[in-house]
């Protein structure tokens, strides 16, 4: 029961927010599940040879089930959440590969298609909820809306990303580059020229997808790709294991939780 003693419904407030405070540590745990994301695809499908179609069924199913436990929380869990964050960076990854390689659409296209259907996504969630901040997310209906534009944050990150490292021929590291340079123009856009900190967030959030898939493509593609050639297995299993020590440092110190009183 909540507060006043009434069942709360499915759009009714809820006591604690769903996702954590923005700290440094959400930032790092964020750029290392986009890295993940690019490596474990591409651990999955090509090197244990499951293929994009497999791969796909699996992880999609896999994130549906803890997208669901998340969904069904109370409050924000730091494992759950962020192995939902890590799952949706999978899945938004292999939403652009099975596009590209398996369908054969250009990635200038899925790169503006997937733009589109982010700007839309937010509009009709600042229509709906008046507010796009993730302070605000203390119901289910923004937390529907939440993790719809983060799915399509990986999408769009993927595509952007594999377009500049690619499709431009520009190479991973330097891809990597362009894509942190862009996250450090936000960064002082919000703390010295005072800047929107909704749009900089949703700025920075999606910039740090194309900037830890390609730093995640440059540590693991072989030397003749441009790469250091680390391989997916190491690559992955390094990340992960940073990200698990976050995680249990955050659950321990419950640093980045905040109770919210009242809804955005």
């Amino acid at each position: 029961m909540n507060a006043v003693g009434a069942m709360p419904n499915k759009n009714m407030e809820q006591l604690w927010s769903k996702v954590p405070l923005v700290t440094i540590t959400f930032w790092l745990i964020k750029i290392m599940a986009t890295t993940v994301g690019e490596t474990a695809a591409d651990l999955l499908s090509a090197r244990l040879g499951l293929g994009l179609s497999v791969t796909s069924l699996i992880m999609t199913l896999v994130f549906l089930v803890f997208l669901a436990l998340q969904m069904r929380a109370k409050a924000y869990v730091p494992f759950l959440y962020w192995v939902t964050v890590v799952l949706i960076s999978v899945v938004g990854t292999l939403i652009s590969d099975n596009l590209v390689d398996g369908f054969g659409i250009s990635l200038t296209t899925t790169t503006i298609v997937f733009g589109i259907i982010l700007a839309v996504v937010f509009i009709a969630w600042y229509r709906s909820e008046h507010t796009l901040s993730i302070h605000s997310i203390v119901t289910f209906r923004r937390e529907c809306f939440y993790w719809l534009a983060i799915l399509f944050t990986f999408a769009l990150g993927t595509s952007a990303g594999d377009l500049v490292a690619e499709g431009l021929d520009l190479g991973y590291l330097t891809a990597a580059n362009i894509f942190g340079a862009m996250i450090l123009l936000t960064t002082i856009a919000y703390y010295v020229f005072g800047q929107n900190a909704v749009t900089c967030f949703w700025i920075a959030y999606i910039l740090t997808r194309p900037f830890g898939a390609s730093i995640g493509d440059f540590l693991s593609k072989p030397n003749i790709a441009g790469g250091l050639g680390l391989g997916t297995v190491t690559t992955s299993l390094i990340f992960l294991g940073l990200i698990a020590a976050l995680i249990a440092y955050l659950t321990a110190t419950r640093v980045d939780q905040e109770e919210v009183p009242h809804s955005a």
